[in-house]
């Protein structure tokens, strides 16, 4: 029975001559290829003084060697710490200090700029192109292409992957092999991945969306990937016909919305679309549906739990809902000070428990202590509601709750309101300091190409539908959202940008 990442790869080895990766004009990866790459990648992390449990910090461009070295770490039993490609060097002095890796890989061009932060925290370094070229692989090229896999436990952990720190100094979520392990065989049975499936596969692999649940799927199913660099419009739909799913967030269907040459001929061969990462927009899951005839499967996850929820392959896909547990997990909505579970339909914080739940925060015990209810439930900080078919539906973030003049207000109530006049695309919705009300509420609104908004005109559409307290006091019109990486909406950027614009309103 496979009970820890490193039996997953092992068994998927065991068809070597099936094609594991296909790269548009290179030759493919077989499993026995990534086998044989993986090992020595194994020996060369080993050799620079990885021992199990030591972590390992990664900061490289999507390439096989650095999918390889991921799966490397299973296999030796090392702690991956995956960390993002667009995070600066004075924001990886603060990963590196706080993990104390044994190992850093980084790009070439990176390397001096992190040897100074690598020295402070005892850590080594070792450089990956995109290309997959550096001084690991050089390294690699030299050692034996079989490797010994360390014995692992299901509790041993796997990886830390650092929350986002919108709120504070981020936190290094801990998870086990026995947590990304569940993920992997609950999705693969639940989505129905199987040997014939080949994912279009055109996320980062620095994030739980492209690498654990992408790459531990496939694996799992000994199925294939088309492995892009990067999401490029052009690329995906000239590449769709050779797939059978695609995973991806939101800004991936809206670009391929915009494609002209996007239609019904060109997902023929697709059984599944998935999204994740960032809210699904109704409006877009309703468009991509009457263009290809395909219903988007949007789940539900987050760092610290990996995969919540999903909606259903063989059932209703709701828009705007995020469907229902995962096998062997368990959700609630609570009141978020008491903890006491809210009735069907009411609004409160979600909270899960299963074998899908992180150990805990790297270093913080305290901080995981105040997570956590006394039963083990994990409280996400998202803020949800079920429904009477048993749909979960997020209604926005704890930290993103207005409360304006003793008022609550969900954002995500205002977001659909104003989603659903005519010419808008999206909207954000926050709260910035009032003078009078603590909180004001606040609209930033992008319109659809073309179309002609005014603050009053919206204002005077959406009268009708929301309490007076609930209305924006300012609406922006701009083009744009922020967004990080994964595409969500920045909206502490957003807070810190218009923190003034209502300090001398009424």
């Amino acid at each position: 029975m496979v009970q820890t990442l490193s039996n997953l790869a092992r068994a998927a080895f065991a068809a070597p001559d099936k094609v594991f990766l296909e790269r548009p004009g290179l030759p493919p990866v077989t499993y026995g290829d990534f086998d044989r790459l993986s090992a020595r990648i194994a020996h060369a992390v080993s050799a620079r003084g990885v021992d199990p449990g030591n972590r390992v910090a990664v900061q490289a461009e999507k390439s096989v060697e650095a999918l390889a070295l991921y799966v490397a770490c299973m296999r030796m039993g090392a702690v991956y710490v995956p960390l993002n490609t667009a995070y600066t060097a004075s924001e990886m002095q603060y990963f590196i200090a706080d993990a104390e890796p044994s190992l850093v890989v980084c790009d070439p061009a990176q390397a001096a700029h992190l040897a100074p932060f690598a020295e402070s925290a005892g850590s080594r370094i070792e450089t990956l192109d995109a290309e997959g070229r550096g001084t690991l692989a050089e390294l690699a090229s030299t050692l034996p292409d079989t490797f010994s896999d360390h014995p692992s436990r299901s509790d041993d952990l796997a990886a830390i992957l650092y929350t986002s720190g919108t709120t504070g100094r981020s936190k290094g979520a801990m998870l086990t092999q026995g947590n990304l392990l569940s993920n992997a065989l609950a999705l693969t049975k639940i989505w129905q991945f199987t040997a014939d499936d080949v994912l279009l596969h055109a996320l980062p692999i620095y994030h739980t969306h492209g690498l654990f649940v992408a790459t531990n799927v496939i694996l799992r199913a000994r199925a294939s990937m088309i492995y892009l660099a990067k999401f490029d419009a052009d690329e995906v739909i000239a590449l769709l016909p050779r797939a059978s799913a695609m995973m991806g967030v939101p800004t991936f269907y809206t670009r391929l919305l915009a494609h002209p040459a996007f239609d019904r001929k060109t997902t023929s061969s697709i059984r599944l679309f998935i999204s994740g990462s960032a809210p699904l927009l109704a409006s877009t899951h309703e468009e991509f549906s009457a263009r290809t005839s395909h219903a988007i499967l949007e789940r539900y996850g987050m760092t610290e739990t990996g995969m919540i929820t999903s909606n259903p392959y063989g059932g209703d896909r709701i828009a705007g809902t995020v469907g229902f547990p995962l096998p062997d997990v368990e959700i609630r909505v609570a009141q978020p000070d008491t903890g006491a579970v809210v009735g069907q339909g009411e609004i409160g914080v979600v909270e899960v428990r299963g074998p899908n739940v992180f150990k805990g925060y790297w270093r913080m015990p305290e901080k995981t202590a105040q997570e956590f209810r006394a039963d083990g439930f994990f409280v996400t900080g998202d803020i949800g509601r079920i429904d009477e078919r048993g749909y979960l539906h997020i209604v926005g973030r704890s930290k993103d709750l207005i409360i304006t003049g003793g008022f609550n207000v969900y954002p995500k109530e205002i977001e659909l309101a104003i989603d659903a006049i005519e010419g808008v695309s999206e909207t954000a919705v926050i709260g910035v300091p009032h003078p009078d009300f603590g909180e004001g509420v606040m609209a930033v609104v992008v319109p659809q190409p073309g179309a002609a908004l005014s603050e009053a005109a919206i204002l005077a559409q959406i009268r009708g539908n929301l309490a007076k307290f609930k209305q924006p006091k300012k609406i922006i019109i701009v083009p744009e959202l922020p967004r990080n990486t994964m595409g969500k909406v920045q909206k502490n950027v957003l807070r810190e940008q218009y923190r003034d614009m209502l300090a001398s309103r009424n």
